[in-house]
């Protein structure tokens, strides 16, 4: 069935409604561009694709046939549902909306997204937002998300990653657990101390804390006996009760540190960074929500513009 339909385009379909309306091959085919044969032509193919009469010949004009009359008022139907599809594409483009699924780590989440959000959705109110928050990787395509926050690229040439910031880290503790817990004044000390880790989601493994060291960032590794999965905050939370010592985004803690619920350790070795991607795939044409939604998020989430 698909084979026959080969020759059915919008052009074609047009070409037909022409000749009918006109009554003419030649005036139809003044109108598009063609000669009255290749007209012909054309309509001789559709009638034995359909093995039909559509048009009763004589030599001063054309008709349709009762079949053609049929046939044509589908035709115009048809012809008509797809012109009010592309006008409504256009309008889509032309206004932002429909549905975004976004998947998004927990830090970035909450820290970063959520407080502006509120004024995404009163610039674009036609936009829904649906947030999948997790720090496990999604399969974009498979899982229908439009967009991805990760702190990684993928490797998956289908899809596009954009840098969105570097976020500093910083190592902090509860002004309680120092008290009580020995001094800290260089990277060694850490092994005297309870060190809250983080086993990361795609590889199993315990996370090590980046530092820098005389110019140089590298990765350290730690010691504790409480150990939090899959939710990064768990982590923040037991270091604000004075559970041990945490390393966390700076943008995450920042208010802890202005009110002095936790104390910036280490600063001698602070400054490394980890960076956060949007991902997103790589399409000829991007839905005007999703381009809308990149522009926001380079130029107001992360607090700067983002060359592309």
């Amino acid at each position: 069935m698909s084979e026959s339909l080969d020759d059915v385009t919008v052009g074609h379909l047009k070409l037909l409604l022409s000749a009918a309306a006109l009554g003419s091959f030649t005036l139809a085919g003044n109108a598009a561009g063609l000669s009255p044969a290749a007209v012909s032509k054309a309509i001789k193919r559709s009638e034995e694709r359909l093995g039909v009469s559509l048009f009763v010949r004589s030599t001063r004009q054309v008709r349709l046939t009762d079949a053609g009359e049929r046939y044509m008022a589908q035709c115009r139907t048809a012809l008509s549902l797809i012109e009010d599809a592309e006008r409504q594409a256009a309008d889509e483009q032309a206004i932002p909306s429909g549905r975004l699924r976004l998947s998004l780590p927990t830090p970035y989440a909450h820290w970063r997204l959520s407080p502006k959000l509120p004024a995404f959705a009163r610039r674009y109110p036609d936009i829904a937002v649906n947030l999948h928050i997790s720090n496990h990787s999604v399969d974009l395509t498979g899982e229908r998300f439009d967009l991805a926050i990760r702190g990684h690229e993928l490797a998956d040439s289908g899809m596009i990653a954009r840098k969105l910031e570097d976020a500093e880290l910083v190592i902090v503790a509860s002004p309680d657990y120092l008290m009580q817990a020995p001094s800290l004044t260089s990277l060694g000390d850490l092994a005297m101390h309870q060190c809250i880790q983080f086993r990361l989601p795609r590889s199993g493994r315990i996370s090590g804390w980046s530092v820098r060291d005389q110019g140089v960032v590298r990765e350290v590794m730690t010691t504790g006996s409480i150990i939090c999965e899959e939710d990064y905050l768990g982590g923040l939370a037991l270091a604000r009760a004075g559970a041990g010592i945490y390393q966390m985004y700076r943008f995450a803690v920042a208010e802890d540190l202005a009110s002095g619920r936790l104390v910036e350790l280490l600063p001698a070795y602070g400054g490394a960074t980890r960076p956060f991607y949007i991902i997103y795939p790589d399409s000829v044409v991007q839905p005007a929500r999703l381009r809308v939604l990149i522009d926001f998020l380079t130029s107001e989430v992360a607090g700067r513009p983002v060359s592309r």
